[in-house]
């Protein structure tokens, strides 16, 4: 076999010698760090499931002392190997070498992923590694299927069954509710300063998990009333978190099925990242709903990681459709073309684009 193929290599040479040149500027390099990317991956988010920038965040450690505090029994070099990876990858800085090494946590991480600070949004890495790590293992097989690979896999109820099973378990709510909140924190926080809401008396945050979106809009604009509205069991999630900031009078918690039941009335109805749950016709169905319940001059609002129309540059709005693939089967994310399409055949006006933190973005369509 190793002389088939080295004969192979010399024909093709011989034949096409064009092809067996490579330009000094194509490297595998790219190919190399995304197709193993699911090591630095597993290397980051096993360091959020510990709790090692908690640990880090008081003060600076030397290998031993964090072997210690996270009860490691692998050898001391592993360690060590596991700290300087995310050192490599910005995550955690370092002075000194091996045994003579501290290590702390970066500016970001330590903003960002200690438990303890109120800007904690590790809890969509939380649920990446508890959930959907292993999930994304069958991709494969979502796009063979069509069908999704979460927990509800097997539910012959539906794809979007698997809600309900997790809401059953008290720390899987709490989990996917904290991923909720993590990963729109910077969205919510920007949509705040950037959109207008003094024209506005009241708003309506449908599939509002534990009402942080509701929470940033009633901190920042004082006249403003809320309601968010979830599924029954979300509701004392959000009351207590609600009750942490002393708004509980400005905040309303309303439960329900958004595709079912009627909505309280509001001047701005938002939603984030509601839509890309569902197919096609269940986003229209939604959408008209929306514009049937908002009052004239009343603003849509929905926060999703938008794909641009080309369809080239958004990658984390791609990934997540993909994501949408695994958890619901026929969700998917969407561009800004296909919201407008939706919301004018609903009735809508003006319709417009706000960029928000990274690859998200608010659709904002006014009726």
């Amino acid at each position: 076999m190793k002389s088939l193929t080295i004969k192979s290599t010399v024909m093709l040479a011989e034949l096409s010698p064009e092809k067996t040149k490579i330009a000094p500027e194509i490297t595998p390099s790219k190919i190399m760090q995304i197709g193993m990317g699911f090591w630095a991956s597993k290397a980051m988010l096993t360091a959020v499931k510990l709790g090692l920038y908690s640990t880090l965040a008081p003060a600076a450690l030397s290998e031993k002392q964090i072997k210690e505090k996270l009860g490691f029994s692998c050898s001391d070099r592993h360690v060590f190997d596991w700290l300087d990876t995310l050192v490599s990858l910005g995550f955690l800085e370092r002075k000194g070498l091996l045994q003579d090494a501290v290590y702390s946590n970066a500016a970001d991480t330590d903003l960002f992923l200690d438990k303890n600070k109120k800007t904690y949004m590790g809890g969509i890495l939380e649920m990446a590694d508890s959930r959907l790590y292993k999930y994304w293992g069958d991709l494969e097989e979502g796009l063979r299927t069509g069908q999704q690979q979460n927990e509800g896999k097997d539910n012959p109820l539906g794809n979007m069954e698997f809600f309900s099973d997790l809401y059953k378990n008290a720390e899987k709510l709490q989990e996917f509710m904290n991923a909720m909140s993590g990963i729109q924190t910077g969205n919510f926080l920007a949509l705040v300063n950037q959109f207008d809401f003094s024209k506005y008396k009241s708003m309506l945050d449908l599939g509002g998990a534990d009402g942080w979106l509701s929470i940033q809009v009633c901190l920042n604009h004082p006249h403003i009333h809320c309601t968010t509205f979830d599924l029954p069991p979300v509701e004392p999630l959000a009351k207590q978190k609600i009750r942490g900031f002393n708004l509980s009078d400005r905040i309303h918690v309303a439960s329900g099925d958004l595709l079912k039941d009627a909505f309280p009335k509001a001047d701005i109805i938002a939603m984030g990242n509601i839509l890309h749950g569902m197919n096609e016709e269940a986003k229209q169905e939604l959408v008209r709903k929306v514009y049937d319940s908002l009052p004239d001059g009343g603003a849509f609002i929905a926060i999703e990681n938008i794909i641009d129309n080309e369809r080239r540059q958004n990658t984390f709005g791609l990934l997540m459709s993909l994501n949408m693939l695994i958890e619901n089967g026929d969700g998917f994310d969407y561009t800004m073309n296909d919201f407008e399409r939706w919301t004018r055949a609903a009735g809508f006006t003006r319709i417009i684009l706000i960029p928000l933190a990274g690859p998200s973005s608010a659709a904002v369509a006014y009726k």
